[in-house]
């Protein structure tokens, strides 16, 4: 009987078809012990790391770190050492030590969610600041970065690991690799040790370690003594005009473009399969508008009166805070309103939810989305917080930007978007006057609402932006 064993990618608590490897704890050739860390790969969500499922010696490993492994497909090769603590045969590990079951798909028809930004204070700058299933149960969608997937039953924490004397989890070694900061020059200021994330955010802004800051010097007397250039010639010059004076192409059309073609990857990836399959399945119609400010008193957060405004028009019409099944032709209205905030980093879109948003005041609102921002940030973020959203509010006016016609991601039925705060010259009774305005657009899936109930909606909700306070 042979004791190799080969350890396929699981399924990472998300339904993706791959994940990304981060930093192997391991090469071929050495030793592991069972549950010792193997891998830490990223996901669309968090980067995690894979315990060994067996004690043994590394045979083959599937990649280098960047490289893309499908789920299912074989990640590690051992040889088994009997002599070492191997898990009793049957026992679940959740792992996944086989090719997982044919059938399963990349997405789900459980919640997703859009990808937008949230507003924040006066001034109209904008900005924004889980339980597992009990044993046995269904699998529920763990949520996603934009969109709906399907997760496993099981939820993996990360931990901090030792690699080349440095103590950091994952995400922070790779945010290190990202931001080119050298983790053994870091000051850290982490428990035991530890790298943070704020360690190696802060290195990287003031160029403390950066890779490769130190290259050795070389003497003067031993530099090599530049080689004589050959004169420059005046014909060879690249030029936009032509010998007879007129504007030419400095290239023929159709030339390959020089950039360095890169592949997708984790939470990038995962957006771009998700806004595809949006754009196939929704039929969407847009209405745009202006909330007239002029009205307000006092300095007022933007993002609360959004959420407000978009809760009490949820009330309103009920049909646009709704999910949608187009394949079974089935509409769910929502009690309650749960908003998806999404929150725009440099690996991509993460959209967690608002949880109970018409419940909540202006405090506890913007606590909730710091509290959700930071989740992010640090990639901390539980599945959990990631799905089930009822309704999607996109503040693109944190950059520019008056109207958008914001992707709507099944099963939601709509989002709202806010753009950039403007001061307009208004028609009044009598002459004219300069208000302050906020443009709105809403986009709707035109299957599972009507074009009415989507003007009473905008409506309702530009009413509620006007009230004074």
């Amino acid at each position: 009987m042979s004791n190799k064993n080969t350890f396929y990618l699981p399924d990472l608590g998300e339904g993706l078809p791959d994940a990304t490897i981060v930093e192997w704890s391991v090469k071929v050739g050495d030793t592991i012990r069972l549950d010792e860390t193997l891998v830490s790969m990223e996901t669309a969500k968090a980067v995690v790391e894979l315990p060994s499922p067996v004690s043994g010696k590394i045979l083959k490993l599937a990649g280098e770190a960047g490289d893309v492994v499908n789920t299912g497909a074989m990640l590690v090769e051992f040889e088994v050492d009997a002599s070492l603590p191997q898990r009793a045969a049957g026992q679940d590990t959740g792992h996944g030590h086989g090719p997982p079951a044919p059938g399963k798909g990349v997405g789900s028809e459980d919640p997703g969610r859009d990808d937008k930004v949230v507003a924040s204070d006066d001034g109209g700058a904008i900005s924004a600041d889980g339980e597992a299933p009990a044993e046995g149960a269904p699998r529920a969608d763990s949520g996603t970065v934009v969109g709906a997937m399907q997760s496993s039953d099981a939820v993996r924490s990360e931990q901090a690991s030792t690699a080349g004397g440095v103590k950091a989890m994952p995400a922070v070694r790779a945010m290190a690799r990202k931001l080119k900061v050298d983790l053994s020059r870091v000051a850290a200021t982490g428990t035991d040790g530890v790298v943070t994330m704020a360690d190696v955010k802060k290195a990287a802004a003031d160029g403390s370690a950066a890779v490769g800051a130190a290259p050795v010097r070389q003497s003067p007397a031993a530099a090599p003594a530049p080689a004589a250039q050959p004169a420059a010639n005046p014909a060879a010059a690249r030029s936009t005009l032509s010998q007879a004076g007129k504007p030419m192409r400095t290239q023929p059309p159709g030339v390959a473009a020089s950039g360095q073609p890169e592949q997708l990857k984790g939470v990038r990836r995962n957006m771009a399969r998700v806004m595809a399959a949006a754009h196939a399945q929704v039929v969407p119609t847009t209405l745009v508008d202006d909330a007239d400010l002029h009205g307000w008193i006092g300095k007022q957060d933007i993002t609360a009166r959004l959420i407000r405004a978009i809760c009490n028009a949820c009330k309103e019409v009920p049909a646009l805070n709704a999910w949608f099944d187009g394949d079974k032709l089935v509409r769910t209205l929502h009690p309650h309103v749960d908003i998806g905030i999404a929150v725009d980093t440099d690996d991509g879109l993460f959209v967690p939810a608002l949880r109970n948003a018409d419940v909540l005041d202006g405090n506890g609102i913007r606590s909730a989305i710091k509290r959700l921002r930071a989740q992010v940030e640090d990639r901390s973020i539980p599945a959990s917080e990631l799905s089930g959203y009822t309704i999607s509010l996109s503040n693109f006016g944190m950059f520019a930007g008056r109207y958008a016609t914001p992707v709507v991601v099944p099963p939601t039925v709509a989002i709202v978007g806010a753009g950039k705060l403007s001061h307009d010259v208004v028609a009044v009774i009598g002459g004219i006057e300069v208000h302050r305005r906020m443009p709105i657009s809403l986009t709707f899936d035109h299957r599972a609402a009507t074009g009415g109930e989507a003007a009473r909606f905008l409506k309702a909700l530009l009413d509620d932006l006007a009230l004074p306070n």
